[in-house]
């Protein structure tokens, strides 16, 4: 909430004070409040609300107020008189975010109290917006913000090693945490739980993730969860936290993996990168040895014979458009002998009559090309599609759902 628009709550008030006060509400900056980084001393954090529905501020000349010597009141009755003063304008205060024993002990303060007079409240805004002037720069507070900033910036093992050790609970909300994760990750999960915890955490989660890990679990165990959501309206919430926090230890307990993708499509970036010969003698050894393993892989692996059933046949003009035309030339024309005649006519039958007519009068003037040059020539093709899908110019048909359809 921006500092102006607190003055516009205070003066809205018509607080009428001396220059003095004026001075000091009026000095809050317009580059708003200090985005949950500054905390109101008071009561743990300070307080954002939202922009809608403040009053407009008076006039500074309007300010007759004499505000006298300071009210002898604790810093809690402060905080709640700020905060009632904030929710009476219209403001939105995630009190929430605050821990619990604080906003109890905010709930009991503004129990306690009753009226304020107009000089109290003055100084109490005085003392807050100085307050609040005052903060250059602050911390999360805690292990779990601290964390939270870190996201992405130290590694998973140090990340894991600081959450064991502070423990569950002081690692912040589970369920933010769980909310976190994906559908893959919290299906195994759900599925080795009680049919009453699963359908508790299926109610908790948001929608589309609930969904995703219904997707993701055996028909008759999805069923059965699914009914027994309608057991769940007498959950205390003690019991939901309790379940949250089983859950979070088990995420806590799991090993940190050494790589970040799996066996499979490691593999398969690999073998994408392999020659032909190389590339089929080792699917050929994993077919013996492993099929599901040999499948998994071929699924990663994307080569230019893939490409009539990875690619649509809309994008090939993209494709193309990002590709240098001797190399496509040099791919187009090695293709038949390298056993992807298939792919070959299916670009040339995706892009425009005449470019595919060039190209055909090309390759027949051009003749033979060396095995390895086409085989180079295929592997940049295949890198630019690599590098469209990263960049998210490009999305790649998944075989699994063709396989489905």
């Amino acid at each position: 909430m921006p500092r102006t628009q607190v003055r516009g709550i205070f003066l809205g008030r018509r607080i009428r004070q001396k220059p003095d006060l004026n001075s000091a509400v009026a000095k809050l900056p317009a580059n708003g409040w200090h985005n949950g980084a500054g905390r109101m001393q008071q009561i743990g954090q300070l307080l954002p609300a939202n922009e809608a529905g403040l009053p407009h501020p008076v006039p500074d000349d309007d300010l007759t107020l004499d505000l006298g010597p300071p009210p002898n009141i604790s810093r809690k009755a402060k905080a709640a008189i700020v905060v009632r003063l904030l929710l009476n304008e219209g403001a939105d205060i995630p009190l929430e975010d605050l821990p619990s024993e604080l906003q109890a002990d905010l709930t009991q303060q503004m129990g306690a109290m009753r009226l304020v007079d107009r000089r109290t409240l003055a100084h109490v805004i005085t003392e807050f917006a100085n307050e609040l002037d005052q903060i250059g720069l602050s911390f999360p507070g805690g292990i779990a913000g601290a964390l939270d900033a870190l996201e992405g910036r130290i590694s998973r093992e140090t990340a894991a090693r600081l959450r064991k050790e502070a423990g569950v609970r002081a690692a912040g909300d589970p369920w933010k945490r769980l909310a976190g994760q994906d559908a893959e990750t919290l299906a195994p999960m759900l599925e080795a739980e009680s049919t009453e915890v699963a359908a508790v955490v299926l109610s908790k989660l948001d929608v589309s993730l609930a969904a995703g890990i219904l997707a993701k679990l055996p028909g008759p165990a999805a069923r059965r969860i699914t009914y027994a959501v309608q057991l769940t309206n007498k959950v205390t919430p003690e019991a939901v936290e309790q379940i949250g926090l089983s859950l979070v230890s088990q995420l806590d307990a799991r090993p940190v993996p050494a790589f970040e993708t799996e066996a499979a499509q490691r593999l398969g970036a690999i073998l994408n990168n392999a020659n032909s010969p190389t590339r089929d003698g080792v699917m050929e050894g994993l077919e013996e040895t492993d099929g599901t393993f040999a499948t998994a892989v071929r699924r990663a692996i994307f080569t230019f014979g893939n490409i009539p059933e990875r690619i649509e046949t809309r994008d090939i003009p993209r494709v193309l458009r990002e590709v240098d035309p001797a190399v496509l030339l040099t791919a187009m024309a090695g293709a038949e002998a390298a056993g992807f005649a298939d792919a070959r006519d299916h670009i040339l039958d995706n892009m425009s009559s005449r470019m595919a007519d060039q190209l055909r009068e090309d390759i027949a003037e051009g003749g033979k090309v060396k095995p390895a040059d086409c085989e180079e020539a295929m592997s940049t093709i295949i890198n630019v599609i690599r590098e469209m899908e990263r960049n998210g110019d490009l999305t790649m048909i998944e075989l699994e759902q063709e396989e489905d359809g």
